[in-house]
């Protein structure tokens, strides 16, 4: 981490600001700050023997415990990716079940409360469809939604 214009003093290169930016730099183990500056200012001499005295009192703690600082290894995924992967894993394809469709009663023939019933029906089930990521059943429905819609008129 650079920090520009270091020995300008004031509210971003003060004293602990600056022991914040360094500290935040040392919490990755290859880790480091650099000062740039025409002076040495009394922020920086502070905020580096603060660090010179927090990195002697790791170091001691480390060797006392046995321990090597070690980057953390973690796979990378968003929350997103992770949910519609889940989602898509878990729903396999299903061919749709035609029969069930002949058995409907045809919208042409309906009166308009069986109508409003089933545009009604409709809107719920593309509602949630889309809620449950599947798009294309949602785009099918929202198409039938306004077939419906245009015989209602």
């Amino acid at each position: 981490m650079a920090v520009l214009d270091a020995d300008k003093e004031g509210f971003l290169r003060s004293h602990r600001s600056l022991t914040q930016t360094a500290g935040r730099a040392a919490r990755n183990v290859n880790g480091k700050v650099i000062f740039y500056a025409d002076k040495m200012t009394d922020s920086m001499r502070m905020t580096i023997e603060e660090t010179n005295r927090r990195r002697e009192k790791q170091i001691k703690y480390n060797e006392e415990h046995g321990i090597t600082p070690q980057q953390i290894k973690k796979a990378r995924s968003s929350a997103l990716t992770k949910e519609y992967t889940s989602i898509s894993e878990a729903r396999a394809y299903v061919e749709p079940d035609y029969s069930a469709m002949a058995a409907e009663p045809v919208p042409e023939y309906a009166s308009k409360d069986d109508l409003k019933k089933k545009i009604e029906q409709t809107r719920k089930a593309m509602l949630a469809a889309a809620k449950k990521l599947e798009f294309l059943e949602a785009a099918q429905l929202r198409d039938q939604l306004m077939a419906l819609e245009e015989k209602l008129k």
